[in-house]
């Protein structure tokens, strides 16, 4: 297990312990609109990567094995014998990464936003964001990203919350936003998650560019037991612009694991929330 870090979390809640992952520049805080309908059900534990939020940074570059690495040394840290994992764009490959390393702590999955799958086509329009990036700068891209993450009509109604998402990805080490958005555009989960023996949840939206539906659909089909739900209308930011509308199919399939499954409650929290 290589070096883990000292990463920044919040627990809310109170029921079978529910790990939240949130995606690239992203922070525990994407999960902040979706808490509300989880924590009367769950023990949410939302933590930031490494390198994001108030998670130490140590020198870049990351790679996938080395998130899973700090996912599992928080779940020993909080003394969970077994949980429930739901990740949200690359969080959506650390949650089925982790749970091929370690079946026997992962009760469900939700695998909201992610690619696997990917054409040619698809591999080098990522990899071409990974080098403008690199040339032009994170700032460069942010104007692709805002076109990608949003509908045009939320962006219209919520400039202040667009400005300050944007402002907190241009606010990070440069180096930690891309090195960790390679681990997005490199990780391939097509040939492993046959594997992935837990029930899972794969979840997009209608008009997500770079996890759309047609690539959902194969990694619905890929998992043994999974079903797929499409979100009318939405892009990529889905935790922030319709937490109400991913709360209803994430509740509805966790309740019916909790029902066939029941998972230990959280054993204990060390530490203060942060």
């Amino acid at each position: 297990m290589s070096t883990v870090v000292d990463l920044a979390y919040s627990v809310e809640g109170s029921g079978p312990p529910l790990f939240l992952i949130h995606g690239v520049g992203a922070s525990r805080h994407s999960w902040d609109g979706l808490l509300p309908h989880l924590r009367s059900d769950f023990r949410c534990i939302a933590y930031d990567h490494r390198g994001h939020g108030r998670s130490s940074t140590p020198p870049p570059p990351y790679s996938l094995d080395q998130l899973v690495d700090d996912l599992e040394a928080l779940r020993v840290e909080l003394g969970i014998e077994r949980a429930h994992f739901a990740g949200h764009s690359l969080g959506g490959m650390v949650a089925p990464a982790y749970a091929h390393r370690y079946p026997e702590r992962v009760a469900s999955l939700g695998i909201f936003s992610t690619a696997a799958f990917r054409t040619p086509e698809d591999n080098a329009k990522v990899h071409q964001f990974v080098t403008t990036m690199r040339t032009e700068g994170v700032k460069g891209v942010l104007g692709i990203l805002k076109e990608r993450w949003f509908t045009p009509e939320f962006a219209a109604a919520h400039p202040d919350l667009i400005e300050r998402r944007l402002q907190y990805v241009q606010a990070m080490d440069p180096e930690v936003y891309i090195s960790t958005f390679q681990i997005y555009a490199r990780t391939e989960m097509a040939s492993w998650l046959c594997e992935i023996r837990q029930p899972s949840l794969v979840l997009t939206g209608e008009h997500d560019v770079s996890c759309n539906p047609a690539l959902n659909r194969q990694i619905a089909a890929a998992l043994p037991h999974a079903e797929l739900v499409v979100l009318p209308r939405l892009r990529h930011s889905i935790l922030l612009e319709a937490p109400d509308q991913v709360a209803p199919p994430m509740l509805s399939f966790l309740r019916r694991q909790i029902a066939a499954h029941p998972t230990p409650a959280l054993a204990r929290t060390t530490g203060a929330p942060l």
